[in-house]
């Protein structure tokens, strides 16, 4: 009955309740990706002043007005705001291994002129479409060993290097206290992965 009800309306030029239904979901993750990039951008603003860059400088490097940034600051007590993180690739939690992961993913796909099998997962996670769930991220290494496998030749030989060691610590992470969000940290083993790659290829 439901389905024929469905047909009904399409056929009188009314939306489905499906197709209204993909509609609201695709602009709710638009919005929720939104919301969680914003978040996001707010702890980074914190952490790079924990660092002791100026205001002036974190709203050069964000695009946002000196005003903007100073707002977020304020959110903000002094006693509330991040410690330091320590920068290096060698940590064990697993927020940090799943942005390792996601770097390496992402430097694979662009390495291939974005045909690698991980291309399309790799933009999902960027765009906020994917969460780093344990089924999303054991589908990226499926198809992030699937590229290596394939693309062996193509691809410096530390890209199989840095997947072996992320993937052999993701299978046993560390149970670990780590400064930071998940986000944040996920967002900066991403960045600092990428780099390391580049200057070693």
């Amino acid at each position: 009955m439901a389905a024929r009800e469905g047909s009904n309306h399409q056929e009188s030029g009314e939306l489905t309740e499906s197709q209204a239904e993909r509609m609201f979901a695709g602009m709710n993750e638009v919005i929720r990706a939104g919301e969680e990039m914003r978040k996001l951008r707010a702890e980074m603003i914190q952490l790079f002043a924990a660092f002791g860059w100026t205001q002036d400088r974190i709203a050069e490097l964000a695009d946002m007005s000196q005003p903007a940034v100073s707002k977020q600051m304020t959110k903000y007590k002094a006693g509330d705001r991040p410690a330091p993180m320590e920068l290096h690739l060698d940590q064990r939690d697993l927020p940090w291994l799943e942005g390792r992961l996601w770097g390496l993913a992402e430097e694979v796909s662009e390495t291939l002129d974005d045909t690698a099998h991980c291309t399309r997962y790799v933009n999902a996670l960027a765009r906020g479409k994917k969460r780093f769930t344990p089924q999303n991220v054991d589908e990226l290494r499926r198809l992030l060993e699937e590229d290596l496998r394939q693309h062996q030749a193509q691809l410096p030989g530390g890209y199989r290097d840095a997947y072996d060691e992320i993937s052999r610590r993701l299978d046993l992470p560390a149970t670990v206290t780590a400064t930071g969000s998940a986000s944040v940290r996920r967002a900066l083993a991403h960045e600092i992965q990428r780099d390391q790659l580049e200057s070693d290829a």
